[in-house]
């Protein structure tokens, strides 16, 4: 893995981290249930965390008809 690739899932786990410890700070010391949106952006983080891991390109790259004309 190359290492800016390193920096960001580093980057990543440190915030997932800090965010699934205020939920279970939540849930066990002041008995609140997350809203279902903190859970829907955890679990999407996730699947950015394990997309920039197995090298899973987003967004693919958009083509013009320009470009098309040009090859």
């Amino acid at each position: 893995m190359s290492k800016s690739k390193r920096q960001d899932a580093i980057s990543h786990l440190r915030h997932l981290r800090l965010e699934l410890r205020d939920m279970s700070i939540m849930l066990k010391e002041e008995s609140l249930l997350p809203e279902d949106g903190e859970i829907r952006a955890l679990y999407g983080q996730l699947e950015a965390l394990h997309d920039l891991v197995s090298g899973v390109k987003t967004k693919k790259p958009l083509i013009f008809e320009d470009d098309l004309k040009a090859v």
